[in-house]
């Protein structure tokens, strides 16, 4: 597998904060879900954060964040990428998705979190420095990667610090309605 492309984005109309990967992996390109290779802490830490079980199936893991006010979607539409390594990544057969209609489809979205450095950079240099507009509110934060190449730093520490996510969502006043929301029935 090396010509790759990425997966439509998972959002609600309502989104209040996107969470951006690079491109997905072998493992997820495989399964066609995002963040599917069982060493990745993305659902884990997601799964922490809102309160669900991590034994959902994706679907309702899908659906969890879209309730969250969660946006997820990747920088790369398409590229050349022999394996899984970010680093393998052809640099100049990289197509960045299509963040202007993303935006105007997710006005409310104020937030973008880099699910890693590598994320972080393509949007960079693919997005914001070839003039694609984004609104003017927009913040960006870098995370640290939730994939199993990042095994240096500890899950728990991963943890802590996207929690800021949460912060986005409190601030928006979507995770308090995603919480009652989730609250079981009695």
């Amino acid at each position: 597998m090396a010509d790759i492309q990425s997966f439509d984005y998972v959002a609600a109309p309502d989104a209040r904060v996107l969470i951006l990967g690079s491109i997905p992996g072998v493992k997820s390109l495989q399964e066609v879900q995002y963040y599917a290779h069982p060493r990745n802490g993305f659902w884990p830490i997601m799964a922490a954060l809102l309160g669900f079980p991590p034994s959902l199936s994706y679907p309702e893991r899908l659906e969890r964040l879209k309730m969250a006010g969660i946006a997820l979607w990747d920088v790369v539409h398409r590229c050349h990428r022999p394996g899984s390594l970010d680093q393998n990544i052809a640099g100049e057969s990289v197509e960045a998705n299509d963040f202007s209609a993303f935006f105007r489809r997710h006005p409310r979205v104020h937030a973008i979190y880099f699910n890693g450095g590598t994320a972080e950079t393509m949007f960079k240099r693919h997005v914001v420095r070839a003039g694609i507009p984004l609104p003017e509110h927009l913040s960006m934060t870098r995370l640290p990667s939730t994939s199993p190449a990042n095994a240096g730093t500890p899950l728990a520490q991963k943890l802590e610090q996207w929690r800021v996510v949460m912060g986005s969502l409190r601030d928006s006043g979507c995770a308090l309605q995603a919480q009652r929301t989730l609250q079981p029935k009695r």
